[in-house]
């Protein structure tokens, strides 16, 4: 019987690649003869205005990850990632383990500082490491393979599917609900319509980064406004001698003793309402500047947040009382129910555009963790590859889209949020105390931001109180998140680290990537040199 003899990973490797070659070389043959096609026409230029579009055409021709997301945009990405529908529902969670007006008040404040100095923390590991894909790309070039490789398998296997299938229902509801109005909207016609949701914005990321990049400044500024619809709403009534709940001597009557457990639940309800404030630094290579804009975006995006949302819990509690809060599901409906009168139907119809632009965010960024995880070896090859005309990376979105239906057709997804929650806000500290290890192992590294080391210590220091509440209040759910996570290490070592698999798999995996490769009209993205990020990286690697 005659047995498969091992191949190594690096000659299965250099196959994908010649094929991958093969079909930009095709691509960029075309393009030639359309240019040489066109070049009568370009005969009376001077040479000056010739170089300047053969440049240009160059530039427009490489196929790789375009640099399309200027300061706007980037704001943007973190905003519309950060305000989604928490706001509108957070609040009743964080008021129930505060216990007084007053002291929720103080942990949206303090929610809002704490994202801030994390955010710095990332700011710096952007502009040292300026690779897409986040927590996983500096835990990985910090760590290594394997720690990089658990934060990838996590993200990737439950952590991004299951937040993007609980905002598109959420977005489902929100849209149902004017047409169910008395009674709930059938369970086929709520996943559905999140199902549709989903593979629209995904054929709009697939399509064009400009298209995607627009959406989400048109969104974002949607959820603006009507979070400043409920702000000045908010004020007349304070204007008006409504604040009764906003005076300090009822703000601070608590309806039950304070403790350090709930006071730190409360947190964490806050914190759910802030995640999304890292994902700008998935998306590294595709800022224009991002050594001037990445930091800029974060320091204007995090305190307008911070600033929004206090200001409209404030305005929440101008209009409700604690007792009405609390027993409210959604709080901005309840709000527009009470003040807007026959207009109360905007605040549904913003909370499902706020999710609307929510879900755009997760696909963008979620495609790139993907394409990172491709490119490191951690990730089949084909998702490492772009688009040979849109340059946007198809197989990894894709594959984003799947696992987001695939976990919308589970129906239950409740007790995997409980999950996402504490493997998300894990991830958040493994990667900030990577800056730490980082100061000490290479401190002559060129960073362009640094941050005070009381910045990092002070948030690891907050994580790891939060971390031990979660551990001590969900030791079951804490527990499981850590089972799924670890679930990953045999995966390492099977599909990473063992070099000399036998010859059938790589035949099997090359076909794959080459039918991908034919059906999505895909290639691996070709070295930018005039990128920020090649210079750096290879300072980080020395």
């Amino acid at each position: 019987m005659r047995t498969s003899s091992p191949v190594s990973s690096a000659r299965y490797y250099k196959c994908i690649r010649r094929r991958a070659t093969w079909f930009s070389l095709q691509y960029l043959n075309r393009t030639e003869g359309k240019r040489k096609r066109t070049g009568k026409a370009e005969g009376e230029m001077d040479d000056k205005e010739k170089r300047k579009k053969d440049e240009n055409a160059n530039n427009d021709d490489k196929v790789t990850l375009k640099k399309e997301i200027g300061l706007l945009s980037a704001c943007a990405i973190i905003i519309g990632n950060i305000i989604g529908s928490g706001i509108f529902i957070s609040p009743k969670g964080v008021l129930e383990h505060a216990g007084s007006v007053g002291l929720s008040l103080i942990v949206w404040v303090c929610g809002g500082g704490i994202c801030a100095l994390g955010s710095l923390c990332y700011a710096e590991l952007g502009v040292t490491i300026p690779k897409s894909g986040g927590d996983y790309s500096y835990v990985t070039e910090i760590f290594g393979g394997l720690v990089g490789f658990l934060l990838l398998w996590s993200a990737v296997l439950i952590m991004y599917p299951t937040t993007l299938a609980v905002i598109a229902l959420t977005f489902s509801n929100y849209v149902l609900q004017p047409v169910f109005q008395n009674c709930e909207a059938p369970f086929i016609a709520i996943r559905l319509l999140a199902t549709i949701c989903v593979l629209f914005l995904t054929w709009v990321n697939c399509s064009s980064v400009r298209w995607a990049t627009r959406i989400q400044d048109i969104f974002t500024v949607g959820k603006l406004l009507a979070l400043v619809l409920i702000i000045v709403v908010g004020l007349v009534q304070i204007f008006k001698g409504h604040y009764d709940a906003l005076r300090p001597s009822v703000a601070f009557e608590f309806s039950q003793d304070p403790s350090f457990g709930q006071i730190a639940l409360a947190f964490l309800q806050a914190s759910f309402a802030y995640s999304g404030w890292n994902f700008l630094n998935y998306v590294t290579e595709e800022i224009v500047e991002p050594r001037k804009n990445l930091p800029l975006a974060i320091y204007i995006s995090i305190p307008l947040v911070t600033l929004v949302y206090t200001m409209t819990n404030i305005a929440y509690f101008s209009s409700m009382t604690p007792q009405e809060l609390l027993t409210s599901n959604a709080v901005a409906v309840t709000f527009g129910e009470k003040l807007l009168g026959m207009f109360s139907w905007v605040m549904p119809i913003s909370v499902a555009l706020s999710t609307f632009g929510g879900i755009n965010g997760y696909l963008f960024t979620s495609s790139r963790l993907c394409f990172s995880g491709a490119r490191e070896g951690h990730l089949p090859h084909l998702l490492a590859m772009i688009h040979l005309k849109n340059c946007t990376p198809i197989p990894a979105l894709l594959v984003c889209c799947l696992a987001t239906v695939l976990i919308l057709c589970l129906g239950e997804t409740h007790n995997l949020i409980n999950y996402v929650s504490f493997i998300n806000y894990l991830s958040y500290g493994v990667t900030i105390a990577g800056l730490l290890y980082l100061r000490k192992k290479r401190p002559n590294l060129a960073r362009p931001i640094k941050v005070n080391l009381l910045v990092p210590i002070t948030y690891l220091l907050f994580w790891a109180v939060l971390l031990f509440c979660s551990l001590y209040s969900e030791p079951v759910v804490c527990g499981l998140g850590m089972v799924i996570m670890l679930t990953g290490v045999p995966v390492y070592f099977v599909g990473v680290q063992w070099k000399e698999k036998p010859k059938w798999i790589y035949i099997l995996l090359e076909r794959v990537t080459y039918m991908g490769q034919k059906l999505c009209y895909v290639v691996f993205p070709q070295e930018d040199s005039s990128s920020e990020t090649e210079p750096l990286t290879a300072k980080a690697i020395d």
